[in-house]
């Protein structure tokens, strides 16, 4: 019987080296490949705006000159030879109003430029004349536009506006000369003239650009104390869906129920599937408020802000939703299971076990259900259907909805690492898994490539989150095999699997310093290249030109005027819509003296008609 069970165990030993085997190098040669799609869309993508442009905050204010001077005069002075142009960020003023009456004008009269052939065909006998516009208005309109963006820096009110600028957009002549503008100390004072490589222009997340920079470190600790405060608040509803498993504590929590919970069938419905249900519906308040928490963080990038929401919710998943469920499942008055980490990896070997169902349960709840509601879009539908047929509202035919990557990350992320932690303990749970991730393939496949409209491009920055989570699960289960072992008193395996987990370790130092870099910098190899081909082939002074428009300050109202921020197709979000509103405003004056001419014409034919009658 002995030998039996140190067979059994050798088994588990050698199928746990199997499986860390193959995950390293699967991670390895996966980790390759990112970076090397991650290089070549650094390299062989159109220019970007924002390899040229670099984001000043905490720019020291003077009494004897405007801050526009300040900004100039300190860039051409210390980056005299690579120094293009800047652009102040301002908060929302006169000016600001103007440009989204500009903005919303032109694309309302694009749709009448399109549809005036339509109408010279009809009578216009029905059209009294008195909604049109006339041409002149439009020029008087483009006259103020110009008036406007030409205003002078001794206003009052302009005077007052740049005193309120958080930063400025520096603009530089090469994208070797912004990387290294952003990375190295600008003064001596290292709260003073700070800068950072800017993000593309549609992943600006202009509302947190309005924050003083001495707040960012305050409110990134105070994002982090609520954060982890409320992950530790959500240990109740927990603590309470794991009660739900208990039928002795349903039992005495819910007298009344009794008699119904003594029948099989619906004690068998409460205790395995009702609690992954409920504990699936509470999760759902998670991923809004840790956006919440991302966006009050202080992100300069809406990929930023998404990435960290990313990181909190993976860490409230996992933590939840795992190491809760499965240390206060079978010990739920114990509450020291949290202050013995020696005695951990026996603890979680003796109770990872007993969670299987629960798990499994999960898995078809929580995974298999929401593949079916990702095909389905059902709370889209249900959104579109309240915000029109109930409150009226009419959505923005340009508005699209963007890859959720906050909430479906995690989710997948947790399926892995329950799959890791299952494989030695419970097997049973992995055909689940399986069914879970081929038809994940699939959905998550087509919804990004048919579906989900790419605002942004995070370029594989999500990628080192992934490779570490998946890490620690490998080291997760190691650590549970290890307390198998320790429980079965076999030192040998213990032994082997001290030297597997140090060598997992190992691999991830390797892996990071051997790739992260990459997803962190741009190297002076890829940006001089890219400097060099643009300038040998002319491009590099319509570059230079594009880059006085690329950026368009959008109004803080934006963001929460559409769930997603009120983004655009890309076609409009690389130009800036006032620049846009200024160059076409005679584009519109000649199309409404266009619809004016039909509607005269038709005029004319009716009443040509109506005389000859």
């Amino acid at each position: 019987m002995r030998v039996l069970v140190l067979c059994r165990l050798w088994v588990h030993c050698i199928a746990l080296y199997i499986i860390t085997i193959s995950a390293c190098i699967l991670l390895f040669h996966e980790y390759k490949y990112i970076s090397r799609k991650r290089l070549a869309h650094i390299t062989g993508s159109s220019p970007n705006p924002g390899h040229f442009t670099v984001l000043v905050r905490s720019i020291p204010k003077s009494d004897n000159e405007l801050l526009d001077d300040t900004i100039r005069n300190f860039f051409v002075n210390y980056h005299g030879s690579s120094y293009l142009s800047h652009q102040m960020i301002l908060r929302k003023g006169h000016f600001q109003r103007f440009v989204d009456r500009a903005e919303r004008a032109y694309r309302k009269f694009v749709r009448v430029r399109l549809s005036v052939s339509e109408r010279n065909g009809r009578s216009s006998m029905s059209r009294c004349g008195v909604c049109g516009v006339r041409a002149s208005s439009f020029q008087l309109y483009r006259n103020k536009f110009i008036e406007a963006k030409k205003a002078d820096l001794t206003n009052p009110e302009v005077v007052d506006a740049q005193k309120n600028c958080p930063g400025a957009l520096v603009f530089f002549k090469t994208r070797y000369a912004a990387v290294v503008a952003s990375r190295v100390l600008q003064s001596s004072n290292p709260m003073l003239w700070v800068t950072d490589l800017a993000p593309e222009p549609r992943d600006v997340y202009w509302s947190n650009l309005w924050i003083p920079y001495k707040q960012i470190w305050l409110r990134k600790l105070a994002t982090l104390a609520a954060s982890v405060v409320f992950m530790f608040v959500f240990i109740i509803p927990v603590a309470f869906v794991q009660s739900m498993m208990q039928l002795e504590q349903l039992k005495k929590m819910f007298p009344n129920l009794r008699g119904l919970l003594n029948k099989s069938f619906f004690a068998r419905v409460v205790t395995g599937y009702l609690p992954s249900v409920v504990l699936l519906l509470s999760l759902y308040t998670v991923p809004p408020l840790m956006m919440l928490f991302s966006s009050i963080e202080g992100s300069i990038s809406r990929s930023g802000r998404k990435r960290s929401a990313c990181l909190k919710i993976l860490f409230f998943t996992v933590w939840n939703v795992f190491f809760v469920n499965v240390l206060s499942g079978s010990v739920l008055n114990q509450l020291n299971v949290f202050t013995r980490p020696k005695d951990m990896p026996t603890m979680l070997a003796e109770l990872v076990p007993k969670q299987a169902t629960f798990f499994i349960t999960y898995v078809l709840t929580s995974g298999w259900a929401s593949l079916c509601s990702e095909i389905l879009q059902v709370y889209n539908l249900v959104y579109n259907f309240f915000s029109k047929c109930i409150f009226c509202c009419q959505q923005s035919t340009e508005y699209v909805y963007s890859f959720p990557y906050h909430t479906e990350v995690p989710k997948v992320l947790l399926f892995i690492l329950l799959g890791f932690t299952f494989a030695i303990m419970a097997p049973l749970i992995l055909p689940f898994l399986l069914v879970y991730f081929c038809l994940g393939y699939l959905v998550y496949r087509n919804q990004i490539l048919n579906v989900y409209y790419p605002k942004y491009e995070m370029g594989g920055k999500l990628w080192p989150i992934m490779h570490n989570t998946i890490v620690f699960s490998l080291v997760l289960m190691q650590v549970i095999a290890l307390g198998v072992f320790t429980i079965k008193h076999s030192p040998v395996a213990s032994g082997f699997t001290i030297l597997l987990l140090v060598a997992t370790v190992l691999f991830n130092e390797y892996c990071r310093h051997r790739f992260s870099r990459i997803f962190e910098a741009y190297s002076a190899q890829d940006v001089i290249e890219l400097d060099r081909d643009d300038e040998q082939s002319g491009r590099m002074q319509e570059i230079h030109q594009h880059l006085q428009d690329a950026y368009s300050q959008t109004p803080p109202g934006a963001e929460g005027s559409s769930r997603s921020g009120g983004q655009v197709p890309i076609e409009l979000i690389l130009e800036d819509p006032a620049q846009e509103a200024s160059e076409s405003s005679q584009e519109l004056c000649d199309t409404v003296q266009e619809v004016s001419e039909a509607h005269e014409h038709s005029i004319e034919e009716a009443a040509g008609k109506a005389h000859c009658v």
